[in-house]
This record gives C-alpha cells, sequence and structure tokens, in this order.
C-alpha cells in the first residue's frame, strides 16, 4: 500500500509538473515574445525613421544598420539654420538629411539614443520610467519636455503591455555609446 501510495504521489508530482512546464512560458519564453512584440510596434511605428541614422545612397536615404535606434549623431555637424523657418511664406519645420535633427518654432530637438548603452540611451531606464515618459511627455517622466517631432502623445495610446514590450525590444538591441545633444532652445537656435 505505502509503494502504491509513492508511485501514486510521484506521478501526480511529475504530471503537475509536466503541465506546468508545458502550460506556463518560462521567463525567457516571455522576454522573447515580448522582444518580438516591441520589435514590430517599433518597426510599425516608424521610430527607425527618426532615431535611426541614414546612409545616402542611389536610391535615397537608407537606415544605417551599424547605427540602428542610436538617435542624432554626435559627431554630425548641422547646416546654418535658415533665418526664418515659421511664418507666412516659409517652412513649419525642417530636418536634417537624415531626419535625426529637428528645427521648429521649439528650438532644435534631436532624435535620442535608445540603444541600451547605460552612459548614453536607455540602458540605465526601468520600464516604468520608459512607460512614464510615453504617458506625460517629460524625459525620464519627470524631465525636460519631449520635443517634436517625437509623437509621445500617440505612444501613450498604448498599452502598459505594449509600451513594455517596446522598452524590452530596445533593451535587446546592439548598446551603441552615443552622446546626442542636448535641444537648442529657439532664441539661440536661429528658430524665430
Amino acid at each position: 500500500m505505502k509503494t502504491k501510495l509513492s508511485i501514486f504521489i510521484l506521478s501526480a508530482f511529475l504530471t503537475t509538473s509536466l503541465i506546468n512546464a508545458y502550460a506556463q512560458p518560462s521567463d525567457k519564453e516571455d522576454r522573447s515574445e515580448l522582444v518580438a512584440r516591441g520589435e514590430y510596434l517599433v518597426n510599425f511605428g516608424g521610430c527607425n525613421d527618426c532615431h535611426t541614422p541614414k546612409i545616402m545612397t542611389p536610391h535615397g536615404p537608407e537606415l544605417d544598420p551599424d547605427k540602428l535606434l542610436s538617435g542624432h549623431q554626435s559627431s554630425s555637424k548641422l547646416p546654418p539654420v535658415p533665418t526664418q523657418i515659421i511664418g507666412p511664406n516659409s517652412w513649419g519645420a525642417i530636418t536634417n538629411h537624415d531626419l535625426t535633427a529637428w528645427v521648429g518654432p521649439w528650438g532644435i530637438s534631436f532624435s535620442a539614443n535608445l540603444t541600451p548603452d547605460k552612459e548614453t540611451g536607455l540602458g540605465s531606464w526601468t520600464s516604468e520610467i520608459f512607460i512614464q515618459s510615453m504617458r506625460t511627455g517629460k524625459h525620464m517622466g519627470v524631465g525636460r519636455d519631449i520635443l517634436p517631432p517625437m509623437p509621445w502623445f500617440s505612444l501613450n495610446a498604448l498599452s502598459d503591455k505594449d509600451l513594455e514590450a517596446i522598452f524590452t525590444y530596445l533593451q535587446s538591441v546592439k548598446a551603441i555609446n552615443n552622446p546626442v545633444p542636448q535641444p537648442i532652445p529657439p532664441q539661440t537656435s536661429g528658430a524665430k
């Protein structure tokens, strides 16, 4: 009787263990699903359009795969800002050749480094800080305003789970050390 009970308990334990192993994904599977969802959302949302420098080709600009999501390059020199960029008979905003720097009534904004570099990117951020940034339109959720053309207000409409997926994907790309310049206010940028 004792042997049958032991076999029954062992069998129940093994069955429960197998069911749990197949029924619940591992942390690794959860993370890979989040990364895949985040990559999908980043590509669908066009994040690379502004946050990845471009290489000029005969077919026009293409993403520089070696600088994926590293933002405006600190080594890039901006051309002079036109003296009048807003108002009647003028442009409302202009951008550099690879869409990583923008000039408008807000001054000059530079696309952030979204890679997991701890010094210059999002490597020291948490998913909570990232989500708070997208909810408030503030750097790190509490800092300076996130400036145009960053559509944080559109990302604000995503669920916390989708924003967590985006952040998880961004943490999975190659870390690139690239200290993006701080925004330049309109009075010193030439944007008036």
